[in-house]
């Protein structure tokens, strides 16, 4: 039985359904914090059971007779997130799964700017400590994430931003397609190669992406990094995810997030979604 965790979120959601699509729905598992929400699947035949990353014991039931288990990254930073991993990890493996699969990211760094790269990064260590079969999916930069940061443009005309480095946006669709491949087919141990767009584009291609979907100019205004953290305060940003935005186009400027390869494409057996046809469906226009 294949396990997704996370399968409430978008992510894994995503990769049910493409599982669903691929194999028949009894062979497919979830772990899911909030079992009512996961109502559709289960009346679809799947299986569904509670599992928390704070709990083990909920987690090696809804492990139980797992052939693969994929971890969704929880999205806790810090110490908290990692325990809630290391958690999970042991659970998999004395559950008796044959191979852990785990969404990192194609920025994946112990020295990284962007603070969730470490997180990834640290991850990967105890998977590779863990001693089971596994695979870290090098995924690229959620595109869904772009859309807060074009925050007032389109009312504005205006996109306010740091100094930044190329990034290869990539939908979750596509990520949740390739995953749910590498699931129901033999996978390589270790991390993945860069699963992501076909390009990398700066912020000074979005506002032109932006100004053609919307039909009037949309202007990059390139600010200093101070300038742009009393920007995003007045925009109500939280300090927390201040600093995480902060280093976003700190390790963008350093190379971290530019390096697209075709690989995803070759998962999928298709070209992956451009950009601007996600802005397109995504932004308010």
């Amino acid at each position: 039985m294949l396990i997704v965790s996370g399968a409430n979120g978008k992510l894994g959601r995503g990769v049910v359904e493409q599982l669903l699509k691929r194999i028949p729905a009894e062979q497919i598992g979830v772990s899911v914090r909030e079992v009512s929400k996961a109502q559709d699947l289960k009346d679809r035949g799947v299986r569904v059971r509670r599992g928390d990353f704070d709990d083990a014991e909920s987690l090696l039931d809804a492990f139980e007779g797992a052939s693969q288990v994929l971890l969704v990254s929880s999205g806790i930073l810090g110490e908290a997130g990692i325990r809630q991993h290391k958690t999970a990890i042991h659970a998999a493996k004395k559950s008796g799964a044959g191979r852990v699969l785990y969404t990192s990211h194609m920025g994946s760094s112990h020295t990284s700017y962007f603070p969730p790269m470490i997180h990834h990064a640290e991850t990967e260590a105890l998977l590779k400590e863990s001693g089971m079969p596994y695979t870290s999916l090098r995924n690229g930069f959620y595109a869904s994430s772009l859309v807060g940061l074009i925050g007032e443009a389109i009312k504005t005309g205006v996109l306010v931003v740091p100094e930044d480095g190329p990034v290869a946006w990539t939908t979750h669709s596509d990520l949740a397609q390739a995953a749910a491949v590498i699931l129901t087919e033999q996978g390589e141990d270790g991390p993945s190669p860069n699963l992501t767009a076909s390009e990398a584009i700066e912020m000074e291609e979005v506002a032109a992406m932006l100004s053609d979907l919307v039909g009037r100019p949309i202007y990059p205004k390139v600010v200093p990094d101070e300038v742009y953290r009393e920007y995003l305060i007045v925009q109500g940003f939280s300090a927390p995810r201040i600093e995480i935005t902060m280093g976003l186009f700190r390790a963008s400027r350093n190379g971290d997030f530019a390096q697209a390869t075709n690989a995803l494409a070759d998962l999928i057996g298709r070209p992956p979604m451009k950009l601007r046809d996600f802005l397109k469906d995504s932004i308010p226009l």
